[in-house]
């Protein structure tokens, strides 16, 4: 590719923030003995907006930093510089490739110049004549993690966060030589966890620690004086002084490699299809480039992970986890449709919770970890009072075991959390939440004598996965002032909160909702008062369709992985084992409740309920998994059995019913809001786009509605 090329390509985003290339140039002193010393060129890489803006790689910013790298290869030819070193501004290396450009890049030929113009720059900066250095002082992602990689030596701060390289996750691969430097670097198996297992469990990263303990970086110092220390160790490596050593590092020609190599590459494979059952294309090409690459040529390897991922770009995955991740998770999430001004909302100095079982705990956990501020927690006897503050005072502990907080941080978090046999002590809190049994008179009971001791001003709320929030505040004397505030579990991982709107709920709650999800750290999307809200509603939807044709008479193997080709995190059976038979089934009765036949109620399940079974599937003696005969003896089934893509379809087909009705309803605001809430309630996958793009792309939407969700090329190609 020619550099008129790169031109043109830059050409094609005229409005692309660039990330500038500033040079400074460092005098180094010499070591004892007068060896080393000479012109260091730090290159600090900036976009020239705020700290929370970060920088990204974009074509304009690649034809830039090619040719400052350039022009610093012509200087260390004349010997006007011993050494290059490449920084970011504040908590930022790079956040990698600018997926707004890289989404736009609808020509196949476009996005095989943008893989190639990054190969280019990088290949300078790894041939520059001189040593190069990546101080990773922050943020380090795809594009940003390959600069530190494509350096010859690499320092990282004790205080960067999010070191990935998550292109597997994002429905691309790792594009500009991460795929053939990192297994060289250190080690297969760790490549294996940063390309494969950490972006598909959650898009997990790395901390700078992490990083070094792997042999990422070389050497590690602390946040205050990171650049100083970082020029003052690179001046110990040019002089000779100091040689890293890299204990993870290894030669993929030798044959005990090579085997290492092998296995870390068919492990991922398994991980690959437990996570997506292979519905995604990027996992397996990165796999399968870092097979391939073991024996190839670091020039082939470009080549191969060019023409990869220049493929990958064109891809309906690739388009839909853009839209999911900038356009839903990034954007939407941070402007909740239907959020009143947040200038409404009122002070929350202390907190309330009505109950001390698990789901209590960990709110009250949350709440004094996140807003720092005083949680009550009160039950019908000490005892259960005394085990809910023991459970949150365990779990600090364990925090603190784990280093993740500080000694004084745990005795201040454990000091806010206390508890109580008496609502009295919420007399003077701003907010107070009930997580008591999922019984529509026990709550409306519990907020009776809530309403008799809080102040005018406190904000009640409801953690209901399913019951009405409407019917709870009928018997208020200000029912305005109750809100919905759905969490789901585990409290601490989950990060969407259902806020529920019921008829009188003021704006002033409301809006003090919406503030304290914020500080939470939670994402929240408004909802109205239906029976299931939106998450449950979907779910059990589906698991009721599958239950189904498992209760006319679909085996089961058949009926549990018919749902496989969506790549859900897990199948539905395992999913109902996992929330639990009866709170599964007590949701869907509240559901067949209200809107009958489409939420049939299992009369096999009921069975399995009553006579204590847990989970359909037992672990077999193959190492598979079987029903076991007792199981079986309890439950009796119908004579119409279907396959698997009968299954498949018909479940489609009731999910693009149930969702065309929720709209119709106006459950959310839009189709958005429901993949927003399926993504980061339900684990709906990203590859996907949302649950309204993928029946889109499989036509249910149509079929049974008449028409799409989404304007056609939202989430996907036309």
């Amino acid at each position: 590719m020619s550099a008129a090329d790169f031109r043109k390509l830059a050409d094609l985003f005229p409005d692309e923030t660039v990330t500038h290339s500033y040079v400074q140039d460092i005098e180094l002193p010499a070591a004892a003995g007068g060896a080393g010393g000479g012109t260091f060129a730090l290159i600090t890489l900036d976009n020239g907006l705020d700290h929370s803006k970060p920088t990204t790689l974009g074509p304009n910013t690649l034809v830039e930093l090619g040719t400052v790298l350039e022009g610093l290869r012509d200087r260390a030819a004349k010997g006007e510089i011993v050494g290059v070193g490449v920084t970011g501004k504040p908590y930022y290396l790079v956040a990698g490739a600018d997926l707004s450009a890289v989404k736009s890049l609808n020509n196949r030929e476009h996005g095989l110049w943008m893989a190639q113009l990054g190969h280019d720059v990088y290949a300078t900066l790894s041939n520059l004549g001189v040593p190069s250095f990546a101080f990773i002082n922050g943020v380090a992602l795809g594009g940003g993690l390959e600069i530190a990689l494509q350096s010859t030596y690499r320092t990282v701060s004790s205080g960067a966060g999010a070191l990935a390289l998550p292109e597997s996750f994002i429905g691309l691969v790792p594009g500009w030589g991460g795929v053939y430097l990192l297994p060289r670097l250190i080690g297969p198996e760790n490549a294996l966890r940063v390309m494969i297992e950490n972006p598909l469990s959650n898009n997990r990263t790395l901390t700078g620690p992490d990083a070094y303990r792997l042999g990422i970086a070389d050497a590690m110092f602390e946040p205050a004086d990171f650049v100083e220390q970082s020029v003052a160790w690179a001046a110990k490596i040019i002089s000779g002084e100091v040689t890293p050593e890299r204990p993870n590092a290894v030669d993929p020609s030798d044959p005990e490699v090579a085997a290492r190599w092998a296995g870390a590459v068919a492990a991922g494979r398994s991980f690959v299809e437990s996570k997506t059952s292979n519905a995604s294309p990027a996992p397996a090409k990165v796999l399968e480039i870092m097979e391939t690459t073991r024996t190839l040529s670091e020039a082939d390897s470009a080549a191969l992970e060019c023409e990869t991922l220049a493929g990958l770009m064109q891809t309906d995955e690739f388009r839909s986890t853009v839209y999911a991740f900038l356009d839903l998770v990034q954007k939407r999430s941070k402007r909740p449709a239907g959020a009143p001004d947040r200038k409404l909302a009122r002070p929350v100095t202390k907190i309330g919770v009505v109950g001390a079982g698990l789901m209590a705990s960990q709110l009250a956990l949350l709440f004094a970890r996140q807003l720092k501020v005083p949680v009550v927690m009160t039950d019908i006897d000490q005892a259960r009072v005394d085990k809910g503050v023991g459970y949150v005072h365990a779990e600090v502990d364990k925090l603190l075991g784990k280093t993740r907080i500080s000694q004084d941080a745990a005795n201040r978090t454990k000091a806010l959390v206390t508890g109580s046999v008496s609502k009295e002590q919420f007399a003077d809190a701003d907010f107070v939440i009930e997580a008591v049994f999922e019984e529509l008179n026990v709550k409306k009971q519990v907020f009776a004598e809530l309403e008799a001791v809080v102040s005018p001003d406190c904000v009640l709320a409801t953690n209901t996965s399913s019951l009405s929030v409407t019917a709870m505040a009928a018997d208020l004397q200000n029912p305005e002032r109750l809100v919905g505030f759905h969490f789901f579990n585990p409290v601490a991982v989950m990060p969407l909160l259902e806020i529920v709107r019921a008829p009188r709920t003021d704006d002033a709650v409301l809006a003090t909702a919406f503030e304290l999800a914020k500080g939470l750290k939670k994402t929240a999307v408004l909802v109205k008062d239906a029976p299931a809200f939106v998450v449950n509603r979907i779910l059990l939807r589906l698991m009721g369709e599958v239950t189904a044709a498992f209760d006319e008479g679909t085996p089961a193997d058949v009926a549990d992985n018919a749902l496989r080709p969506m790549g859900l995190p897990m199948t539905p059976f395992t999913l109902g084992a996992m929330v639990g038979l009866p709170v599964a089934q007590h949701v869907q009765e509240s559901l067949h409740a209200a809107f009958g036949g489409r939420f049939p109620v299992s009369q096999n399940l009921q069975k399995l309920i009553d006579n204590g079974v847990k989970s359909l599937w037992a672990a077999a003696a193959d190492g598979g998994q079987e029903i076991p005969p007792s199981t079986l003896a309890l439950m009796s089934f119908g004579t119409s059995p279907s396959s698997g893509e009968e299954v498949l379809r018909r479940t489609q087909d009731a999910l693009a019913e149930e969702i065309g009705l929720m709209l119709d309803e106006g459950v959310v605001a839009g189709p958005e809001d429901i993949d927003l809430c399926m993504i980061l309630g339900a684990g709906w996958p990203m590859f996907l786009g949302g649950i309204t793009p993928y029946l889109d792309r499989v036509g249910a939407s149509e079929r049974v509605n008449g028409r799409r969700f989404l304007a056609p090329g939202v989430a996907s190609r036309p």
